[in-house]
């Protein structure tokens, strides 16, 4: 279903670029859009991983040199039952995550070194588990395409505010159509993209706690990224702001509104969400009664994450740590 959906989008996203195209120059502006349109497509499928990353110069790492880090993903992902993606880091001070690729079996996860310095243990597993959960329900290849032709839109409606006067054009309705194109149509595919994004982000949450086996995890986690990155500026975010809903936390800005405009959800009402299930998942436990416990004992983790390597409840990069990635 959800690749249905995902064809459906893209089907929507293309005939809106060839409409915009349409309203620029006739009906050869319609098509050469509509060309533009697959030959992006194209693009964005076999591409996607390699584009975003290189937009944010993340860096492939290994075992080797980040131990931590990979044996998480490594980890989280045998939990999920996905192929293990290839893991990516981020040199950058905003704490912060995201995870594109086709398909399951050509994905990529990138944190930045905010992420992992900032964060304990337990809550960069929340993060990579929420990540693995777009990859498992194929949002990656979603949100990279929309991204892509919402930006070509965008374009398209920069070359109207240029071009589009000009009497020699076909556009066969004047100045309403330019003005359509340099205004609506771009709003529109921006709608589509943030509606897309926030929609996903809620399911991503819930089946990223399912996968580390403790929702807490993952609010603690964006509860810290959410207030850090308001006040941290990602460069590289702000270059390339398509790319914002890729992200588990806006980089751009801190938009405390659950409304349309946002590229995700608010962030109180995820973490509102995530602790709802964490109720639920502790009544569930509790019934039949629990063996009764010492009330030193630490509260175990609900699903059991011994494979996942742990630090001993510190973070990483404090007192010195120069952080997994060496």
């Amino acid at each position: 279903m959800n690749l249905v959906k995902t064809a459906m989008l893209i089907a929507f996203m293309t005939a809106l670029f060839m409409g915009v195209g349409y309203l620029i120059g006739g009906t050869g502006g319609m098509m050469i859009a509509f060309v533009i349109a697959l030959a992006m497509n194209a693009f964005s499928y076999w591409n996607s991983d390699k584009m975003v990353l290189r937009m944010h110069n993340a860096v492939a790492v290994d075992r080797a040199n980040a131990p931590e880090y990979y044996g998480i993903v490594e980890s989280l992902a045998q939990r999920a039952g996905l192929p293990m993606p290839k893991v990516y880091l981020i040199k950058n001070d905003q704490p912060n995550a995201f995870a594109t690729g086709r398909n399951p079996d050509n994905a990529a996860v990138a944190a930045t070194t905010g992420l992992l310095q900032r964060l304990s243990h337990e809550e960069v597993a929340g993060v990579i588990a929420h990540e693995l959960a777009h990859i498992q329900h194929r949002d990656t290849l979603t949100m990279t395409v929309t991204a892509t032709l919402a930006g070509a839109i965008s374009m398209l409606g920069n070359f109207a505010f240029f071009f589009g006067g000009s009497r020699d054009n076909n556009n066969p309705f004047g100045f309403v159509g330019v003005l359509v194109a340099m205004i609506v149509a771009p709003l529109a595919a921006m709608i589509v993209q943030m509606a897309i994004s926030r929609t996903r982000e809620y399911s991503a949450d819930r089946r990223g706690a399912e996968i580390c086996g403790n929702p807490e995890w993952l609010a603690s986690a964006l509860g810290k990224i959410a207030e850090a990155a308001g006040r941290t500026v990602n460069v590289a975010a702000e270059r390339n702001p398509a790319t914002a809903h890729m992200f588990i936390i806006n980089p751009l800005n801190g938009q405390r509104a659950d409304n349309l405009f946002s590229t995700h959800p608010d962030t109180g009402n995820r973490i509102r969400a995530l602790m709802a299930m964490a109720a639920e998942m502790d009544k569930s436990a509790a019934s039949p009664a629990p063996a009764p416990r010492a009330a030193h004992s630490p509260r175990p983790s609900r699903s059991g994450t011994s494979g996942i390597p742990n630090t001993g409840g510190r973070e990483w990069g404090r007192g010195g740590d120069k952080g997994p990635w060496g």
